[in-house]
């Protein structure tokens, strides 16, 4: 299998990249310290095209297949921009975009993907609930048909973007006896009657992404904002969960790039013992173990972006696989890069610090590593 990128590709990723490391990487590491999420930046990466990136280009966008996508991840991470807002980017262009890019009608993508494409708004997709996150055929959410309306009641939980948010991707049940198959996707603007947002909620990482609970009570949704088609939200969200486990996690690839970078500065850099501590064995099988750890993630998550521009539509056992390894490896090597830089790996102003914090998202959100691996073993026992 060919992985080799096209010299358009590689140009575009080197430009995200410098791009990444002199506008928006120092901006990230204040607004870190205090959990601040910076419109600022947002509006840098929708100049830059980044927001509108998958968007065909009559939608305000740039048309980009997966592979670029993940490459342009990549290089967020790589410079080393915070997970907060490489998170809001992936909940705004990843969940709520691209579920209206591949579901809605025209008339939907030509009202809400240019403003998205551009920051005029801010999206997000509300799926996870109170009572319900792995196990998401069970959402409580229900939406009832009354004349030109929908209207939905319930709540949603760990929404990214969602105290920000204008546009909201919401899935709700018509028949809650219909399990899967009476989901369905609404799509809900703010100030539509009915809905609101809970206060930010403070993460352990990526906390320059805002994020809380939705709360719907008798929300008026116009029918012809349902997308998608009544009773299609299940396919919507697993379409959904595809980008998920693989362009959301391009930045944790960037970031394992940026960790061992920084290990290697600090390795030759730091004595003990009057040598470099890159002279020690241990210090060499943990920068190796990394390496290693890198290589794998990037084809994992590669492998399963090239099947998507293929035409593979679906693909669930490689989607976990890649999820899963990138999760619980790349938190491991997090891990290590902090033991690498011993007591300075504990302090703010030292970057592996933040990488930690941010890395244990990566086994958490969009489906846990549990999850995953029951996804996997489903597979291989059918």
């Amino acid at each position: 299998m060919d992985f080799t990128f096209s010299d358009e590709q590689r140009m575009f990723r080197d430009t995200v990249y410098r791009f990444a490391k002199e506008e928006i990487a120092p901006l990230g590491e204040e607004a870190d310290l205090h959990g601040e999420f910076k419109m600022e930046i947002f509006k840098k990466m929708a100049d830059m095209g980044l927001l509108g990136l998958p968007f065909p280009e009559e939608y305000g966008g740039s048309g980009a297949d997966f592979v670029t996508c993940c490459l342009a991840g990549e290089a967020m991470g790589h410079a080393g921009v915070d997970g907060g807002h490489t998170l809001a980017w992936g909940a705004h262009t990843y969940l709520c975009g691209t579920d209206i890019m591949q579901h809605g009608t025209h008339e939907q993508k030509l009202k809400y993907l240019p403003k998205l494409a551009s920051a005029e708004w801010i999206g997000c997709m509300g799926l996870t609930e109170p009572g319900c996150g792995s196990d998401a055929g069970a959402l409580a959410t229900t939406a009832v048909k009354k004349g030109d309306k929908y209207i939905l009641n319930g709540s949603k939980t760990f929404i990214t973007n969602a105290p920000a948010a204008n546009v909201f991707v919401i899935f709700a049940t018509l028949d809650k006896a219909k399990k899967h198959k009476g989901i369905t996707a609404f799509i809900v603007e703010r100030d539509y009657p009915g809905i609101s947002t809970g206060n930010p909620m403070h993460k352990m990482g990526c906390k320059c992404s805002t994020t809380s609970e939705v709360y719907l009570e008798d929300c008026e949704v116009p029918v012809e904002n349902c997308l998608g088609g009544e009773g299609n939200g299940w396919n919507i969200a697993l379409a959904g969960v595809e980008w998920d486990r693989s362009t959301l996690l391009s930045p944790f690839i960037g970031g394992m790039m940026y960790m061992i970078e920084n290990c290697s500065r600090y390795a030759n850099e730091r004595f003990a013992f009057k040598r470099p501590i890159r002279d020690f064995q241990s210090i060499q099988n943990r920068m190796a173990d990394m390496k290693v750890v890198l290589e794998a993630s990037k084809l994992a998550v590669y492998r399963v972006a090239a099947s998507k521009d293929n035409g593979v539509a679906l693909n669930p056992l490689l989607a976990a696989v890649n999820k899963m390894y990138v999760g619980d490896r790349g938190f491991d090597m997090c891990s290590a890069a902090v033991d690498l830089f011993g007591g300075y790996g504990y302090i703010h102003e030292y970057p592996v610090e933040r990488g930690l914090r941010d890395a244990k998202l990566g086994q958490l959100g969009g489906g846990t590593s549990d999850i995953m691996r029951m996804i996997v073993a489903r597979v291989l026992m059918m």
